[in-house]
């Protein structure tokens, strides 16, 4: 199996333009590619600071010929012009419903058994600690991996944010920025397949998940990560959506200080 001809050719398509202006942005320090699977699908679980990291990631993914699908509202395949697209290029409907449940898992297993990357952020939104590292994680990417025998891949990244800074109006553009991507080896979570997919399961796959995503990052940043893993509910912050409490400063720095 393999993508279909028409969603090749939309990814060259978008790919034709979208490579050019990235590589404009930003300079590339990309590290780690040789540990990404060869010839199976995997589950790409990268952290998430800024409103371009999916632009970042599916352009280094692209680059390493691994076709990248995210998932996205189901309200979008509705859109004129953009549900095409998003159909055309096998990007995965989200859906509340136990049945629409169901489709996306299918559309999800399809997409791996394609050989594809199928990128979920385990934060689900943009991180809220005001250092910029992952915060406390989603169980999606968990379930999915546990359900499909799929690889998690955890990838860090690190500059994009100074580009266009999290929750900013406006790009950063000089001087110009460096982007850099770092790959870990795939997450073990063999001792965890086959058991039932329980919150206490769900929840230390998860935990696996994330904690690979931060020390790679550590390494990028040469810094320590902190201690405690940020926690928006224990910070009586909204858990999904903008977070206009904690911006970032003008310049695309983080605020710094931990509360």
């Amino acid at each position: 199996m393999g993508e279909s001809r028409g969603s090749r050719a939309m990814f060259t398509f978008l790919a034709s333009w979208v490579r050019p202006t990235m590589n404009a942005l930003m300079a590339k320090e990309w590290r780690g590619q040789e540990r990404l699977p060869r010839g199976t699908g995997m589950i790409v679980c990268p952290n998430h600071v800024t409103e371009i990291d999916p632009i970042v990631v599916a352009h280094f993914l692209y680059n390493q010929g691994v076709m990248p699908h995210f998932l996205a509202k189901a309200s979008l395949f509705e859109v004129p012009v953009i549900g095409s697209i998003l159909r055309t290029v096998g990007q995965i409907p989200v859906e509340r419903s136990s049945a629409g449940a169901n489709r996306s898992l299918e559309a999800a297993r399809a997409a791996l058994a394609d050989g594809g990357g199928i990128i979920i952020y385990p934060e689900g939104t943009l991180t809220r600690d005001p250092d910029m590292w992952p915060m406390k994680g989603h169980t999606g990417a968990a379930r999915l991996a546990l359900q499909t025998g799929a690889p998690v891949v955890p990838i860090a990244h690190w500059g994009a944010h100074e580009v266009f800074p999290r929750y900013a109006k406006r790009f950063h553009l000089f001087p110009r920025k460096r982007s850099r991507v770092l790959v870990g080896e795939p997450v073990d979570l063999s001792d965890l397949r086959g058991a039932p997919l329980t919150k206490t399961t769900l929840d230390a796959a998860t935990e696996r998940i994330v904690d690979s995503i931060t020390a790679l990052l550590a390494e990028l940043r040469g810094e320590e990560p902190p201690a405690e893993r940020w926690d928006p509910a224990h910070k009586q912050q909204k858990r999904m959506g903008r977070n206009s409490e904690t911006p970032d400063d003008p310049d695309g720095s983080p605020r710094g200080g931990r509360s």
